[in-house]
């Protein structure tokens, strides 16, 4: 038995859904850019496995192609499809490989561009699948990093190498570009190694809307702590409120915002 949500083009009023899902309480959110009446090119979904299994994706079709909301939806129902056919497997890294790998074919078909950001749980463990900008943070209660993916861009790998700090990448005049994507020929899928997850850690995932607009030490300040919906809520405030701000100090990009926060039950 498997119980699924998926999310395409979905503009949310408020401050999303909460669910529960392989012992983690779930909390999603996905919504156009508010600086018009366009598409919103994000798309999600969780999928609640047999056992205490599951599996999250956030992808983000890119505004800059055509059918961005067509490519992120295409990822989703290709990982779908991969998943439906093994969903008594003990992991499912095969199936997520499958998946991701029908998917570029699918939107290189398109004519379009999609990043991911996607987690598999199984049990007390996590592994993370990444493509692009679209980002994956887990903390523990008190804050403490345990896994944050690198964009897949040269100002992502400029930040990794200690060449830009976080403030300058924020404000870089070529953050949008990417060297990694769904879409393209050479696509290279990220796989991170078996993360444990202890009680009450935290698990983001997030398209570029998030991490373009709120540092990371103020988006873990939010999510470490409080209710899962509540973590949410003001994840949501403060990002629609940085797209919205005139202070030329802070970072200001508005953008489609699809968010996924679990956290392990106590």
């Amino acid at each position: 038995m498997v119980n699924k949500r998926i999310f395409t083009n979905c503009h949310m009023d408020g401050y999303g859904e909460t669910h529960r899902c392989c012992s983690c309480e779930v909390a999603i959110f996905s919504s156009r850019a508010p600086d018009g009446d366009r598409i919103n090119g994000d798309s999600a979904a969780l999928f609640c496995m047999e056992g205490n299994a599951g599996v999250f994706v956030v992808a983000d079709g890119m505004g800059g192609l055509s059918h961005a909301d067509r490519a992120s939806a295409t990822v989703v129902r290709a990982i779908e499809n991969a998943l439906m056919e093994n969903t008594a497997a003990p992991t499912f890294r095969e199936a997520m490989l499958n998946g991701i790998e029908e998917a570029n074919r699918r939107v290189r078909q398109l004519g379009a561009g999609s990043t991911l950001a996607a987690v598999e749980i199984n049990d007390n463990t996590l592994r993370s699948y990444h493509i692009g900008d679209a980002a994956i943070l887990v903390t523990g209660q008190r804050g403490r990093i345990k896994l944050q993916t690198i964009s897949h861009s040269p100002v992502g790998y400029a930040v990794e190498a200690g060449f830009l700090d976080e403030e300058e990448a924020m404000h870089h005049e070529d953050r949008h570009l990417l060297l990694n994507m769904l879409g393209s020929s050479d696509m290279r899928i990220e796989i991170g190694p078996p993360i444990p997850l202890a009680r009450r850690d935290t698990v983001l995932l997030a398209s570029d809307g998030l991490f373009d607009n709120l540092h990371v030490a103020e988006i873990v300040d939010i999510i470490r702590k409080g209710p899962i919906g509540s973590a949410m809520e003001g994840l949501v405030r403060a990002c629609r409120a940085r797209m919205h701000t005139q202070d030329e100090d802070q970072p200001s990009k508005p953008d489609d915002l699809t968010l996924i926060l679990l956290r392990r039950c106590p």
